[in-house]
């Protein structure tokens, strides 16, 4: 899969802070060429590590990121200290007024490489898990290309985790072909503790295998450990 190329679709003349781009063409090299992450957050409290979460995928050369917000999500973190283009529930309508405009949440699953759902709410889990798509977010994973790796990481309280619904929901996500982040043992803020939730193979080997036509970028791996660094 190669990396995709220029701004948003048809977002340049209604988003002013999104520059256009060229076009890639086939003899581009390969440097000049970004690797869209699109990041998707939602109302868990692990959201309040978003801005390190970006600024951590920020540090891997050659990656260019956006990020899709819930609603909810915002109360855990300000805008001013997300240093990329943040999208919500607003944009999808303003963006839209009639037939020929752009429809926001395609133009960002055709931008996007990769898409890192980090964290993954209780919420927003069961809706993707049923196929609800009420609100930008999961508007884009409804519609996501299940050729482009899509990661999830899980975040609620032990309680929610331990559900037999959880492992249900997590396990029909792994049959839409979307690769789980697993959770970890920690004191959450609520003061409960967390249980440890591990995989006896490798990451690498359980999440793609080694013949994924774009593991060779080793973006996954360490869009991965961005978040794993991130995470509270």
């Amino acid at each position: 899969m190669e990396p995709s190329c220029g701004g948003l679709p048809g977002l340049e003349a209604t988003r002013p802070h999104v520059k256009p781009k060229a076009t890639c063409s086939a003899a581009a090299p390969l440097e000049e060429r970004r690797f869209h992450v699109l990041v998707g957050v939602t109302g868990s409290v692990a959201a309040l590590k978003l801005p390190l979460l970006v600024s951590r995928l920020l540090d891997i050369p050659g990656l260019e990121v956006a990020v899709v917000t819930t609603e909810r999500a915002k109360h855990f973190y300000s805008p001013q200290d997300v240093p990329v283009t943040l999208y919500s529930d607003a944009d999808e309508w303003e963006l839209w007024k009639c037939r020929s405009d752009p429809v926001l949440h395609i133009d960002l699953r055709r931008w996007a490489d990769l898409m890192l759902v980090a964290p993954l709410d209780a919420n927003t889990l069961g809706k993707v898990a049923s196929g609800i798509c009420d609100n930008l977010l999961t508007c884009v994973i409804r519609a996501w290309d299940r050729s482009k790796p899509l990661l999830f990481c899980p975040a609620m309280n032990t309680a929610m985790w331990e559900h037999p619904i959880t492992e249900q929901q997590v396990g029909q996500l792994k049959a839409f072909g979307y690769v789980e982040v697993p959770c970890v043992a920690k004191k959450l803020v609520c003061g409960d503790q967390g249980t440890a939730f591990r995989k006896s193979r490798s990451w690498r080997s359980l999440a793609f295998g080694t013949s994924a036509p774009w593991w060779g970028t080793q973006v996954p791996r360490r869009v991965r450990e961005a978040w794993e660094l991130a995470r509270p």
